[in-house]
């Protein structure tokens, strides 16, 4: 543990019960973590495969894989479960789902997915609404908020449209054996609440748990947390009020306050020191938040000098703000000598590469853009310029309509009147099963196609050059679907 400071080093020995680390920024609570998990293996005796590290982005857990692998080797690490929330819900859910009459091989939805599902419940293409309405489900999902108790609560007609079609969604989901991405947390919490001898299970297979950015969790999130480490309460929660910004998603700064109430063995231990920034920096971030509601009193500090002055500069918008960046880039490699390679330009969001883009490429700067995609990327790279019938969306149900094309006569509705599909089975094994205006009873594989829908070998060109369809049908271009031309 050489090179630690002692509330980092009290933070990894404290083993007496459950534990807040209060990290502010760059205090180095990710090594914490890390030297904690090595530290409970090889000094205290835990087992790998017992002890579990979570975070939020697959980014952040790949990173802590790779210290953990550094301290304890690559085989021991591999054992370490070390995920996110949403990795660790669908390991329980693959192993656990049969309890709430799911398939350990069930689909996972995306949100385009789980848009056209709620569209067609909804009745409504409107893409603001659709939006609105995801958002409410998801809502009271993460709150652990049933569709009859969102009813009951529901102040507006949106919510009200919204309410009803969550009940309609829960029951499409479960036709079609699939769940989205909030089931993967809210479906384990009521396995687990709802399931003594699960919940037993897991509690003593996951001996110690570790919570990274704490702040962010939501209602779901927490009582998860609290279900898996049960009365032994073996935790060590990682974060931070000052950095809680995403309540706009979910994230409850209540759960920080809650932890001292429900938990009254809690331990909390402050890290302050600073390891990324100079003193005046961290004066006028702490002078920043001192205007913030406080939960726990902390004040950052650093050892790195006082550092330079800090400016502010104030421009008229994006793309000015954009010019000003590259104008005193170029200055400042001009008085320096220096290369192109020597600077970064850090920016919050990534839709706000595009006017930085443009600014480096009328300066004919060189650039290169690290982690997202460039606005200036040729459109016909990547699997996401595929036609939108040919991309692979993990294990869509076959029954699952694209809500980018018509329907048919095949709704949200259809997978729960045919029931139960083994998956792999073909097509013709659910005639008699689907309502009879799709398939009358007794009647053997349908003639033709549905009128507009084209078998995949007449639809699209031989030589990528154009196809057409029955007279007055489709026409296809390279696989894109194309209105018919008028008469």
């Amino acid at each position: 543990m050489s090179g630690l400071n002692p509330p980092q080093r009290e933070a990894i020995r404290y083993l007496d019960g459950p534990l807040l680390v209060l990290a502010g920024a760059g205090s180095g609570k990710t090594r914490v973590i890390t030297q904690k998990i090595a530290y409970l293996i090889q000094d205290c005796g835990f087992r790998p495969g017992t002890v579990a590290a979570i975070t939020f982005t697959n980014k952040a857990a790949k990173e802590m894989h790779e210290r953990v692998a550094r301290l304890l080797g690559g085989q021991t690490a591999a054992e370490v479960q070390i995920s996110t929330f949403h990795s660790l819900g669908v390991r329980f859910l693959r192993e656990e789902a049969r309890a709430l009459g799911y398939k350990p091989r069930f689909s996972i939805f995306d949100a385009a997915d789980c848009a056209g599902i709620i569209g067609d419940l909804a009745k409504t293409v409107d893409k603001a609404t659709l939006r609105r309405l995801q958002s409410l489900i998801s809502h009271w999902k993460n709150g652990m908020v049933s569709p009859e108790e969102a009813l009951h609560r529901a102040a507006s007609d949106t919510e009200t449209l919204a309410a009803r079609s969550y009940l309609s969604y829960e029951a499409t989901l479960k036709a079609y054996q699939a769940v989205d991405f909030d089931d993967l947390i809210r479906l384990p919490v009521q396995i687990l609440e709802s399931h003594p001898e699960v919940r037993e299970k897991w509690q003593n297979r996951l001996r110690y748990l570790l919570v990274d950015e704490y702040q962010d969790t939501n209602a779901c999130q927490y009582q998860l947390l609290k279900l898996l480490t049960g009365v032994r309460a073996q935790f060590t929660a990682v974060g931070d009020d000052d950095q809680a910004i995403y309540a706009w998603r979910g994230a409850d700064i209540a759960n920080l306050k809650r932890l001292p109430d429900e938990f009254p063995a809690l331990r909390v231990i402050k890290l302050e020191q600073n390891y990324r920034s100079t003193v005046r920096i961290l004066k006028a971030a702490n002078a920043v938040i001192a205007h913030n509601e406080k939960l726990f009193e902390k004040t950052l500090w650093s050892e790195l000098g006082h550092g330079e002055p800090i400016t502010v500069t104030a421009c008229r918008d994006n793309e000015g703000e954009a010019e000003g960046v590259v104008m005193k880039l170029q200055a400042h490699r001009f008085e320096h000598r220096s290369r192109f390679r020597d600077y970064a330009i850090l920016y919050r969001s990534n839709h706000l590469a595009r006017v930085f883009e443009q600014q480096l490429r009328n300066a004919k700067i060189p650039y290169r853009l690290s982690g997202g995609q460039s606005f200036r990327q040729d459109g016909n790279q990547g699997s996401h310029q595929l036609p939108a019938p040919f991309r692979q969306r993990g294990r869509r149900s076959r029954l699952h309509p694209r809500r980018d094309h018509p329907k048919r006569g095949i709704g949200a509705a259809t997978p729960a009147s045919a029931g139960p599909v083994r998956r792999g089975a073909s097509p013709v094994a659910l005639r008699g099963r689907l309502p009879g205006r799709l398939c009358p009873a007794g009647a053997g594989p349908p003639a033709r196609t549905p009128a507009g829908v084209l078998p995949l070998h007449q639809s699209l060109p031989a030589k990528g050059g154009e196809g057409t369809g029955p007279a007055g049908g489709a026409r296809f271009v390279a696989g894109h679907r194309l209105r018919s031309p008028p008469p």
